[in-house]
C-alpha cells in the first residue's frame, strides 16, 4: 500500500513537473521573442532619433545659410553705399591727362577685396593672405588695415589677411 501511495504520488509530481516544465519553456520562448521584439524597438529609436537629429542639423543649416546670406546682402548694400569706388573729379577730368597718366587697370570695390580676403580665408586657412595688387584702392587696404579686419604679412607687407574674428 505503501508502494502504490508513493509511485502513485510520484507519477502525479512526474505529470507536475512535466507541465512545469512545458509552462517555462512557453515563458522562455516568450521572453525571447520580448527581447528580440525589444532589440528591434531599440534599433528603431535609435534610427529615428538619429534620422531627427539629421533633419534638425539639415534645418539648422539651411537658416544659418539663409541669414548668411541676408547678411552679406545688407554688407554689400551697406558698402556700396558708404564705400564707392574713387570717381574722377571734374577738375581731373578738365585737365588734360596723357594716355600714360591714365589709370589702366580697374579699381575693385571694398565688397570685392573683403569677399576675396573671406574667400581666401575660408578655402586655405593655412595661407591666408592674399597679395595686394594695384586694382586694390590704397585708402581702402589702410581703412582695412587702421580699424583691425586685415593684418599685413610679417614679411611681406604687398600682403594681407583678414583678421580671424572667430577664433
Amino acid at each position: 500500500m505503501v508502494l502504490s501511495t508513493v509511485q502513485s504520488k510520484n507519477k502525479k509530481l512526474k505529470e507536475d513537473m512535466k507541465r512545469e516544465q512545458q509552462w517555462l519553456d512557453e515563458q522562455q520562448q516568450l521572453v525571447d521573442a520580448l527581447d528580440v521584439t525589444h532589440e528591434e524597438m531599440k534599433n528603431q529609436v535609435v534610427q529615428f532619433s538619429e534620422k531627427r537629429t539629421l533633419q534638425e542639423l539639415k534645418s539648422k543649416m539651411l537658416k544659418i545659410r539663409a541669414y548668411k546670406e541676408e547678411l552679406l546682402s545688407a554688407l554689400g548694400e551697406f558698402l556700396e553705399e558708404h564705400f564707392p569706388l574713387p570717381e574722377e573729379d571734374e577738375s581731373a577730368k578738365k585737365k588734360k591727362k596723357s594716355p600714360a597718366e591714365e589709370p589702366t587697370v580697374q579699381l575693385v570695390t571694398l565688397h570685392e577685396i573683403l569677399e576675396r580676403l573671406i574667400n581666401k580665408l575660408m578655402s586655405t586657412p593655412h595661407e591666408p593672405y592674399l597679395t595686394i595688387n594695384d586694382s586694390f584702392w590704397p585708402p581702402y587696404v589702410e581703412l582695412l588695415l587702421r580699424y583691425g579686419i586685415a593684418l599685413r604679412h610679417p614679411e611681406d607687407p604687398n600682403r594681407i589677411r583678414l583678421e580671424a574674428f572667430h577664433q
